[in-house]
């Protein structure tokens, strides 16, 4: 899988290294140095991963994310950062980054995360054969081979990894999932996730696909268990007859 990945990263000596990794693996390599080239690189080229290390000249990592999502670029961001509070590492996310790395890390851990996110992001993309087709809970559509989510015929822009969790809820209308269970479809089973990064993915898509985010009616909480995906009429029409 020969991809283009653009790593921004303003030590010489780690951005160096992730070149050699990366380019080991036949990936093409772009180093950027600091956040406004980072910037610069993906609306010239058509990466199709970004590594950004958090603290950055000129424009922060997490500045760069702000920028990218409200540009509403797809584009999957793995964020590396020395920063090792869970407050620090779920901004990232909450600002749309889809996975992080902490410093120092495994470069065979970081390839892997690599593989992952392109690997999802090409399925998303429609780049396997085999996809699922278009699945539908009430007025919300999930497109997974094109990667399109619509509510009430709005579109919505969602992050990779808030679309292959909105993907996996709506795959099985009324399931409830557990945290474990998400994160697995987000990064396989990885011990170094925490089941926060579901909470704050879950978060922003009820800011997305919610009426009232504050009083959820699709994407429910179940306490003690995860979430599930519900059509909110069919719900009504249930408690009415009940």
């Amino acid at each position: 899988m020969c991809a283009n990945v653009i790593v921004a990263e303003d030590d010489e000596n780690q951005a160096e290294l992730l070149r050699r990794y990366l380019e080991r693996e036949g990936h093409r390599v772009t180093v950027a140095p600091d956040g406004l080239a980072a910037l610069d690189a993906v609306r010239h080229g058509e990466p199709d991963l970004l590594l950004l290390d958090v603290m950055m000249p000129r424009a922060d990592g997490l500045d760069v994310v702000r920028v990218l999502r409200a540009e509403q670029r797809e584009l999957p961001v793995l964020m590396l950062t020395a920063r090792t509070t869970e407050d620090d590492l779920l901004l990232g996310l909450d600002l749309g980054a889809d996975d992080y790395v902490t410093k120092p890390y495994s470069p065979r851990e970081l390839m892997a995360r690599v593989r992952t996110l392109l690997r999802r992001n090409r399925r998303g993309a429609g780049g396997e054969p085999g996809d699922a087709g278009v699945l539908t809970v009430g007025a919300l559509v999930v497109d997974p081979a094109r990667h399109v989510v619509s509510v009430q015929g709005r579109a919505v822009e969602c992050t990779p990894g808030e679309f292959r969790i909105l993907a996996a809820l709506a795959a099985e209308p009324d399931r409830v999932f557990s945290r474990q269970r998400l994160l697995a479809e987000l990064h396989g089973f990885d011990r170094y996730i925490s089941d926060r990064t579901v909470d704050v993915h879950v978060m922003n898509l009820r800011k997305k696909i919610e009426p009232a985010p504050r009083r959820p009616v699709r994407l429910l909480t179940v306490f003690g268990v995860g979430y599930k995906l519900t059509d909110p009429a069919k719900a009504a029409t249930r408690a009415a007859s009940s």
